[in-house]
């Protein structure tokens, strides 16, 4: 497929596109199957989905249609479209005091990805090397852009989350790592989680819980700096090329 084409969505793929549901969109099967799937081949046993009030078909999906076998499925409400630092919080009850990790719904993480992540035995994040956004996965420059740069520290530990490249970072040149969303977390994030004033834009935002964790409540995150692709189903846009992507990924739920 050429840059800059576009490939019709089939009927079921518009239908729920309009709903907003991105994680049930069908690339081949419900795209978060492939999430789901590849958190079982990474060693996770329990999953929790943080959905809101209208969601119900995701919910009736994995507790009637498809009920996974290979794991657990539990689910949170998040009452209000409030951010996502409000979302973690929803799943406060299920986390029950262990660590967690945290990832979007509409990113498909390779499993050795969440492997790393489980395996890591502290509080960490996933950083991913931009360039290997840009040439192993479907997220174009102009996109990439959006998920800021992660200030690490000599030590491994992540320092501050920045909206973009410092000066500094661009001087030194190298590889920018960024965010996007792949998270273990102690229970005391939710404390932050409590804490983070709203954000411009009218959200708790889960960076600036992070951030506020780090800099108020000594929350130590060690940075796994990876060279990996992702798969971002951010917009319908990119339905046609995370489906071909993901044709041939065998799913186990």
């Amino acid at each position: 497929m050429r840059a800059g084409s576009s490939v019709p969505l089939s009927a079921d793929q518009a239908s729920i596109a309009e709903t907003g549901v991105k994680a049930m969109i069908p690339t081949g099967r419900p795209f978060l199957d492939y999430v789901l799937s590849s958190l079982a081949d990474a060693g996770f046993t329990d999953v929790c989905l943080v959905i809101g009030p209208e969601h119900s078909v995701i919910r009736n999906y994995y507790q009637k249609e498809a009920a996974p076998k290979r794991l657990r499925i539990h689910f949170a409400e998040q009452l209000r479209p409030l951010g996502t630092a409000d979302a973690v919080l929803s799943a406060e009850r299920f986390a029950d005091g262990d660590a967690f990790a945290v990832l979007n719904s509409d990113n498909y993480y390779p499993p050795f990805v969440l492997a790393r992540l489980r395996q890591l035995g502290e509080p960490g994040v996933v950083a991913f090397a931009r360039s290997a956004l840009l040439e192993l996965g479907n997220i174009a420059a102009a996109r990439a852009t959006r998920f800021g740069a992660l200030d690490i520290g000599e030590d491994g530990y992540l320092r501050r989350i920045l909206a973009k490249p410092d000066e500094l970072m661009l001087r030194r040149g190298g590889e920018v790592y960024a965010s996007i969303n792949c998270w273990r977390f102690p229970s005391g994030i939710f404390r932050a989680c409590r804490e983070v004033p709203l954000s411009p834009r009218g959200e708790l935002e889960l960076p600036r819980a992070v951030q506020l964790a780090i800099d108020s409540h000594g929350l130590k995150l060690r940075a796994i700096t990876l060279r990996a692709p992702v798969l971002d189903l951010s917009s319908r846009e990119d339905i046609a090329a995370v489906e071909q992507r993901l044709r041939d990924v065998e799913v186990s739920l």
